[in-house]
C-alpha cells in the first residue's frame, strides 16, 4: 500500500474501527471509506499503466460507492466513468450460465442433458477414451468438459461465426482430460454453451439473454456489439508496450461472445451483481427474479474443485489458506475463516476486470480497466479487506427461526435449576442418555461459580434454522449456550453446550 493511501486509511482508523449498530450507520461507515477506496485503484492504476478503470460497490442491493479514474479513450482524452461501457471478458460467463437456468426453468433442457442432443455435430467428435461419458450441459457450464485451458487461443475467437465454430467440431476437438474428472478452464465451452441456447430457444443467444436476463434486471445499456455504443460511452481498449499505450482492435460480436462478449458499465451491471446478492439468505419472499433465487443459489455453489492455495496471503499480507471451486459461469473461493468470495474475472486483448460479492457481508465489487489483461482481482480482494476493516463490518446475522427462539426461551426458564428438565418434552431421546442429568448440572455450576448469579441473557444468535447459541449474562462474566436441534417436527435439543465466553 503506497503512503498516500495509508496515510488516508490511518486518518480514517478512530473513526470506524468500531463495528456498526444500525443499518444507517453502517452504510455511513462504509461511505466514509471511499477516500481510501479511490486511493487503493489510483495506486494500482499508476503501477500496472492503465489507461483508465471505473469501480462500483454495491451494498444491501444497491450501488453504494462508484468511480472512474483515468481515461476511456487516450486520444480523446475521453474520461472514464461508472456509466463507460467496458468489455468485461470473461465476467460474461455466468450470465450465459444464466440463460441456460432460465431455459431449464421453461422446461426445455436438462443440466444433465448430453450436449449432443443440441448440437449433433457432437455426436461424432471422438472421445479421448472408450470410457469417456458424453460431455454433459453441466460439464460445460463448471469447466469439466476435458477440453483443454485456452485463455490465448480462444480470446482471438471472439468474432467467429456459428458456421465456423461448427467446422471446430467437425474437424475434430482435442482433449486434454476425459469429460467430468477434472477442472479445466475453457472458453471453447460456453461456446458451446451459447450455440445451445440458440437452438433450444429459437433465436440468437444474446437476443435471449437480453430478453430473459438483462432487460428483466434494467440493464438497457449492456450490450454485446461495440459499434451500438454511443461513441463517447465506449471504453478503447490498450496495451502497455514501449512505455506507451497502443490500441487494441476490437472485435466484433461473434459466436464465442458467450464466453467473453459483454460490454456494459459499472451501473448497469451493478444490477446483476445486486441480484446475486439478493439470494442471500434463503427467504419466502415472492420471487422478482428472471430466475429464481434457489437457481442463483446454486449458480454459486462450487460444483467443480480448481483448487487448494496453503500459503495463500491477502494483498496487505495476511496469510490464511484459500480453497477454490467453480460453480456455473462462476468462481467460488472461501479462506481460513470461512469468508466465502463469488464472482468472476475478465481478460482479452485490451480489457481486464473482475467482479466478487461477499454474501456473508452483504457487500460485492467491481472493477474495470482497459489494458489488456489487467488484474483486477487483487485490487478488488484488498479494498473489500479493507472496507471490511475500516469499517468494522461483521458477517451479517441469520434470521432465527421460530423453533430457535422457542426453544431458547424454553432452556432460559429452565436454567439454572434444570427443573422439570427431563420432564419438559423440549429434549430430544438421546439427550440424557448421552448425558445425565446430574453431570449436566454439575458442569452449569461450576460455571456459574464464575459468574456469578444470571441477571439476564442475549439474543439468540444462529448459525442455520436449527443451531445457533445465546449469552446468560452473569455478575461477572457470560456463559455461552450452544444448542443444536433435532430433525424431528417438531425439532428438539439434541446437543446442549456451555463455556465461559471470553
Amino acid at each position: 500500500m503506497k503512503k498516500a493511501a495509508f496515510g488516508l486509511l490511518t486518518s480514517l482508523l478512530p473513526l470506524l474501527t468500531n463495528a456498526q449498530s444500525t443499518q444507517g450507520e453502517r452504510l455511513n461507515s462504509i461511505r466514509a471509506t471511499l477516500p481510501v477506496i479511490e486511493q487503493l485503484y489510483k495506486d494500482y492504476a499508476e503501477k500496472n499503466h492503465f489507461p483508465g478503470l471505473a469501480f462500483g460497490l454495491v451494498v444491501d442491493g444497491k450501488l453504494l460507492l462508484s468511480g472512474g479514474q483515468g481515461f476511456s479513450e487516450v486520444a480523446t482524452s475521453t474520461k472514464a466513468t461508472p456509466e463507460t461501457l467496458f468489455r468485461i471478458a470473461s465476467m460474461s460467463k455466468s450470465a450465459t450460465a444464466m440463460g441456460i437456468l432460465a431455459l431449464r426453468k421453461e422446461g426445455k433442457l436438462k443440466l444433465d442433458d448430453p450436449a449432443d442432443l443440441y448440437i449433433p455435430e457432437l455426436k461424432t467428435m471422438r472421445a479421448t477414451t472408450t470410457d469417456a461419458p458424453p460431455i454433459t450441459i453441466r460439464h460445460l457450464m463448471t469447466h469439466a468438459a476435458g477440453f483443454p485451458e485456452d485463455n490465448p487461443w480462444g480470446d482471438r475467437q471472439l468474432n467467429d461465426k456459428d458456421e465456423d465454430l461448427i467446422a471446430l467440431i467437425k474437424s475434430g476437438i482435442s482433449f486434454s482430460n476425459v469429460p467430468g474428472v477434472t477442472y479445466e478452464y475453457s472458453n471453447l465451452g460456453f461456446a458451446l454453451l451459447g450455440r445451445i441456447i440458440s437452438v433450444v430457444s429459437g433465436k440468437p443467444y444474446q437476443q435471449y439473454i437480453d430478453e430473459k436476463i438483462f432487460k428483466p434486471l434494467g440493464m438497457h445499456h449492456t450490450i454485446w456489439e461495440y459499434t451500438k455504443a454511443p461513441k463517447n460511452l465506449l471504453a478503447r481498449g490498450y496495451r502497455y508496450e514501449d512505455d506507451t499505450w497502443k490500441e487494441e482492435e476490437l472485435l466484433h460480436d461473434g459466436a464465442y461472445g458467450a464466453m467473453g462478449g459483454l460490454i456494459t458499465s459499472i451501473e448497469d451491471f451493478s444490477k446483476y451483481v445486486a441480484f446475486h446478492l439478493s439470494v442471500w439468505p434463503p427467504s419466502s419472499a415472492p420471487e422478482a427474479g428472471p430466475v429464481n433465487r434457489s437457481d442463483v443459489r446454486e449458480m454459486q455453489m462450487p460444483w467443480n474443485f480448481s483448487g487448494l492455495n496453503a500459503s495463500y496471503k491477502y494483498p496487505g499480507g495476511r496469510a490464511c489458506a484459500m480453497t477454490s471451486g467453480y460453480g456455473y459461469g462462476l468462481r467460488w473461493s472461501q479462506d481460513c475463516t470461512g469468508r466465502t468470495g463469488i464472482g468472476h474475472t475478465g481478460g482479452l486483448p485490451g480489457f481486464g476486470s473482475q467482479w466478487q460479492i461477499l454474501p456473508d457481508y452483504g457487500i460485492g465489487i467491481i472493477a474495470y480497466a482497459n489494458r489488456t489483461y489487467a488484474g483486477m482481482a487483487n485490487i478488488n480482494t484488498a479494498v473489500l479487506d479493507t472496507i471490511i476493516t475500516l469499517a468494522g463490518l461483521k458477517p451479517l446475522p441469520l434470521p432465527v427461526s421460530d423453533i430457535l427462539k422457542q426453544r431458547k426461551q424454553q432452556l432460559v426458564s429452565m436454567l439454572p435449576s434444570w427443573q422439570n428438565a427431563e420432564q419438559s418434552g423440549i429434549f430430544a431421546e438421546n439427550f440424557f442418555p448421552d448425558r445425565s442429568l446430574s453431570h449436566r448440572r454439575k458442569e452449569l455450576d461450576q460455571l456459574l461459580e464464575k459468574i456469578g448469579k444470571i441477571r439476564g441473557s442475549s439474543d439468540m444468535v444462529a448459525a442455520n434454522n436449527l443451531r445457533g447459541s445465546f449469552m446468560l449474562n452473569g455478575e461477572r462474566g457470560d456463559i455461552r449456550v450452544f444448542f443444536t436441534l433435532s430433525p424431528e417436527n417438531p425439532a428438539l435439543i439434541q446437543q446442549l453446550d456451555f463455556s465461559l465466553s471470553k
